[in-house]
């Protein structure tokens, strides 16, 4: 197991009490002076990519919409970085038009239509992209600025809003945060909150550090994260997995609130959730040895011995001392 992971919590739960982990506190971040800097945004959001989490709050929609917009190719992120595909500001404005469109009940292919016009139009627009106004006239969709109008394509009466509007959004949804202030007084709510959740005597201590820690900056994934941790040594369920849900909307890549989903899964008698969350675990962390212990453990309630093999090689791989190696040994031996 990674260095980073030596301070965790066991607790057992479920069949023969083994098996199960919940994983806190998570990793603490690196000191200051070690944090990677985030990227920062430029001075014009017109310039800038967004993240489905970007766009998702920015709208009001949820996250798995848009993906499935993206995937039936409704409206899918044009600009790529790396494996992640991102939204331009011009994406931006198709979502915009597309969302006030399908609330109004417009079908969705006459709205498909509409967008298409938008996207195909606004690359090659040669004047100020802040200056248009998409807006409606004799039933049809129409973008213009000060010097005409031009592109009408299909649509309904239900779209009036200048582009501005959008970048404005951009500006008081996605950029405003915590000052640096609060962000230090966060993080040191955040390490008193990790300093006293090893005891169950201060967990109730530790609970209102991680809350006065989101309270300052909403972004610490990792305190909701360990809040959930304590929620479930507390015995509430519930509120742990909301905790890990929040978690997952500020970094969707967080292995371990995956992993920690997966776990009350597996707890509830649910394997097949359990797989899907064990899975996303270890695509964000393929070394996350209890990852593959656990995803191989719902395997195997689900029947499926094939898949679960090569997790319980895995998982003696990365600790052939672990505690549970026993139990991994004892599934991959011949089975009569």
């Amino acid at each position: 197991m990674s260095e980073e992971r030596d301070n965790v919590i066991h607790v057992a739960f479920g069949r023969d009490g083994v098996g199960t982990r919940i994983a806190a506190p998570a990793p603490l971040a690196p000191s200051p002076s070690e944090a990677p800097k985030p990227q920062k945004p430029s001075d014009d959001p017109l310039a800038d990519l967004y993240s489905t989490a970007d766009v998702a709050k920015l709208f009001d929609l949820r996250e798995s919409r848009l993906r499935s917009w993206a995937k039936s190719g409704f409206i899918t992120p044009s600009a790529t970085v790396g494996k992640k595909q991102l939204y331009t500001f011009q994406d931006l404005v198709s979502v915009r038009a597309a969302k006030a469109l399908l609330e109004r009940g417009v079908p969705q292919k006459r709205v498909k239509d509409s967008v298409d016009a938008i996207r195909r139009t606004l690359p090659k627009v040669t004047r100020p992209l802040a200056e248009l106004r998409v807006t409606e006239e004799g039933g049809s969709v129409v973008m213009r600025d000060r010097l005409g109008a031009f592109v009408p394509t299909t649509g309904q009466q239900v779209i009036d809003f200048d582009v501005s509007a959008v970048r404005d959004d951009v500006v008081r949804v996605l950029r405003t945060g915590p000052t640096a202030e609060a962000r230090r007084s966060a993080y040191e709510h955040y390490l008193k909150g990790c300093r006293l959740d090893e005891d169950e005597a201060t967990f109730e201590r530790a609970e209102a550090a991680y809350l006065a820690a989101l309270r300052l900056d909403a972004s610490l994934g990792n305190a909701h994260t360990n809040l959930g941790n304590l929620c479930y040594r507390r015995g509430r369920v519930e509120d742990a997995r909301r905790h890990y849900t929040n978690a997952l909307r500020i970094d969707g890549e967080q292995p371990e609130a995956h992993y920690n989903l997966g776990f009350l899964a597996l707890d509830a008698g649910d394997p097949q959730n359990a797989v899907l969350s064990f899975e996303r675990a270890l695509a964000s962390d393929p070394s996350f040895a209890d990852a593959h212990f656990n995803l191989a453990m719902a395997y195997e309630e689900l029947g499926r011995a094939r898949d679960a093999k090569p997790h319980w090689e895995t998982y003696l791989a990365l600790e052939p001392a672990g505690s549970w190696a026993s139990i991994a040994e004892r599934y991959l031996a011949p089975r009569g």
